[in-house]
């Protein structure tokens, strides 16, 4: 499929990078959103839908509805590169462009509504890495999973208070991640001080896999791919084994081929032998 790449409405999808096998450290708060944040305030309707087809424009619209506990305002986060409050997916592409990953946190039933794909398209698009929140709307979280990112519930929903703007984020234990084990996050403060707090997750041994892979997407053509290899290592070996058949098959032809005039001498003797008898 060819797509125009002055296209503003349409563009190729590439593939979400795997996850490293490392721990995640340095991660930036890039909003801690206070109440409630339904998919449509993660990814906005109406006229942006026209860009559903273009995953870069429309993640121009990602948490532009969300809440910001710090000042109470929508669409206005730190960016810790510039020190000044802006918008929240600038200051997510100012963070990209750096190398710099973050996590979002959020209040109760966060990605409630419409079953909105974007929502978690959107954010790891843009490099956000992890989602830890008090609890989550199922749907939102499975798609979260699909995207290849971290869906994390609150062990103690109080911790979402030790949250504070400057924090850089670490998850000192993910290299052991499995399904029904706990993930440790240590929150550094400016002050120099620190948090220790425990997340929970719903991740089964497949959805690991996906988180692992980049994307449920990333395993699925991987699995598909080893089988076209392992067809065609099988292929060449089937050639080989109908070679032999045939092979086989035109030396038994010869055998019965040799032995048949053996047969005709035998019988000419016989004949002979009876002649002589006769006279």
């Amino acid at each position: 499929m060819k797509i125009d790449p002055k296209s503003k409405r349409l563009q190729a999808l590439s593939p979400f990078q795997p996850w490293n096998g490392k721990n995640y450290s340095g991660l930036r708060l890039l909003i801690k959103a206070k109440g409630k944040c339904t998919t449509d305030h993660i990814s906005m309707a109406g006229p942006w839908l026209r860009f559903r087809g273009h995953l870069d424009n429309i993640s121009d619209n990602t948490l532009t509805g969300a809440v910001n506990f710090f000042n109470g305002k929508t669409d206005s986060v730190k960016n810790h590169l510039t020190g000044k409050y802006g918008p929240v997916p600038a200051t997510q592409r100012a963070y990209k462009a750096e190398g710099i990953s973050s996590i979002v946190v959020g209040d109760h039933n966060y990605g409630e509504g419409s079953s909105r794909e974007h929502a978690a398209m959107q954010p790891r698009h843009l490099g956000i890495k992890v989602i830890l929140v008090k609890s989550f709307a199922r749907i939102h979280e499975t798609n979260l999973k699909k995207q290849g990112m971290l869906a994390l519930t609150f062990a103690n929903e109080a911790d979402y208070d030790k949250f504070q703007e400057n924090d850089l984020i670490d998850i000192i234990d993910l290299t052991s991640f499995a399904p029904e084990k706990q993930l440790t996050l240590v929150l550094n403060h400016a002050d120099g001080s620190k948090d220790s707090i425990k997340a929970n997750h719903t991740y089964n041994t497949g959805q690991v896999a996906w988180f692992k892979a980049g994307s449920a997407l990333n395993l699925m053509s991987g699995q598909k791919n080893e089988k076209k290899a392992a067809a065609k290592k099988t292929k060449p070996s089937a050639k080989k084994k109908v070679v032999a058949k045939k092979s086989g098959a035109k030396n038994l032809s010869k055998k019965k081929s040799v032995s048949k005039p053996k047969a005709k001498k035998s019988v000419k003797k016989v004949a002979k032998k009876k002649v002589k008898k006769r006279r």
